[in-house]
């Protein structure tokens, strides 16, 4: 059912001021002020804290009974410095959290936050002495007077968050758009369960420190935090090609460049959208375009880099992705072109895009995948009904 338009408008504020704030692996404290703020003014939900600090909210009363939790997750945090060392002569030494090419560093002006408040200016000038590992190292210099701390967090500095043609321009998509549209689901899935719409049992999982190494969903799965029965949603921003285009569509995503995710559960995904959509992602080839479906959706490998989906299912979950395409992975522009070694220009930090019908489709697949999430017969189960009803060709 589409998203009412005043709803719409909500969830797209919502988006606009997530993806504003200022976040690290480990010091993701923003987004959690955030999400502590929105739970509270709602008495129907409940927020926990695993013993990592990942985020649990979910019903005081449970919805649903007797089926497996629906958990739906993203990660707090997206690529960003964080101090380490106050240096004389007005320069800083910073960790970088994230994984970005060398290319983009250097001369690049980022942003260093103090409190809620106060911002310093600075500029990376060189990569730190001394040894680079686990996390890179480099050295930046306060372009005005300021105090800074250890363990204050830095940013690029950016132009200004704008939609243009139906696109968000913003600091951080990754993951903080699948934070608003995981907070959007919640709040459709609460208001239908309020007018008496049944839902699952469905919870959310904000996880910590994904940017270097999955930390928190890792953390997650080693204590158990969610239940071992749990059908796990994640969501993620995954960088856009030419096959998977920003305003395609939420993409059910099948696999990463580690693994194949559950492939019951992400049919079941795939089945909600195909009954949203009125068809597959892709008109078959006995279909006209025109025929096809008029809510898109897109299925995918997105090879291009790895999710959590990956590590809940090493730990025995069942687990699929649903992901949107973006813009400016990481913040690097004109990547594809850096990459090659065909950029006329210095590689420049940029603004992560997505399209907003991208974020409203993976709202609206979510929420459908929070009424119903239905058990699709094994592949092995069709292909024997294939057998039986077709056989006689064959003459068996």
């Amino acid at each position: 059912m589409p998203i009412p338009s005043e709803r719409r408008d909500l969830y797209q504020r919502w988006l606009c001021e997530i993806t504003r704030l200022p976040t690290a692996a480990g010091h993701e404290q923003r987004v959690i002020e955030w999400i502590d703020r929105w739970v509270q003014q709602r008495p129907d939900l409940w927020l926990e804290r695993d013993i990592h600090g990942n985020l649990v909210v979910r019903p005081r009363e449970q919805w649903g009974s007797g089926e497996a939790p629906v958990f739906i997750t993203a990660h707090l945090d997206h690529p960003a410095f964080v101090v380490e060392r106050v240096l004389e002569g007005g320069e800083v030494e910073l960790t970088f959290r994230g994984g970005v090419m060398d290319d983009y560093f250097f001369d690049a002006p980022i942003t260093i936050y103090r409190g809620h408040e106060r911002m310093v200016r600075a500029t990376v000038l060189r990569k730190a002495d001394g040894v680079q590992e686990p996390l890179k190292r480099w050295v930046a210099r306060l372009d005005s007077g300021g105090a800074v701390s250890v363990g204050d967090i830095a940013t690029w500095t950016l132009p200004g968050q704008e939609v243009i043609d139906g696109v968000l321009h913003t600091n951080a998509c990754d993951d903080l758009a699948a934070v608003a549209a995981a907070i959007a689901t919640m709040e459709e899935l609460r208001l239908a369960h309020e007018a008496g719409t049944p839902s699952l049992d469905v919870r959310l999982l904000f996880t910590r420190a994904e940017e270097i190494g999955f930390l928190g969903a890792i953390g997650a799965c080693i204590e158990k935090t969610m239940p071992a029965e749990s059908r796990v949603i994640a969501l993620e921003n995954s960088r856009s090609f030419a096959d998977s285009p920003i305003g395609g569509g939420p993409i059910v995503r099948v696999g990463d460049r580690v693994s194949v995710f559950t492939p019951e559960l992400t049919g079941a995904v795939a089945k909600v959208a195909e009954d949203i959509a009125g068809g597959p992602a892709i008109p078959l080839a006995s279909q006209k375009y025109a025929e096809g479906p008029q809510w898109r959706w897109q299925r995918k490998l997105m090879a291009g880099g790895a999710c959590e989906a990956s590590v809940f299912c090493t730990y025995g979950y069942q687990a699929t992705c649903v992901c949107l395409p973006l813009g400016n992975y990481h913040n690097m522009g004109d990547l594809e072109a850096v990459q090659a070694g065909k950029n006329t220009s210095r590689p420049r930090v940029g603004r992560e895009h997505i399209a907003l019908s991208d974020y409203f489709g993976m709202i609206e697949l979510l929420v459908g995948c929070g009424q119903q999430l239905p058990d699709r017969p094994p592949f092995k189960q069709r292909v024997e009904k294939l057998w039986s009803d077709l056989a006689f060709v064959l003459g068996s």
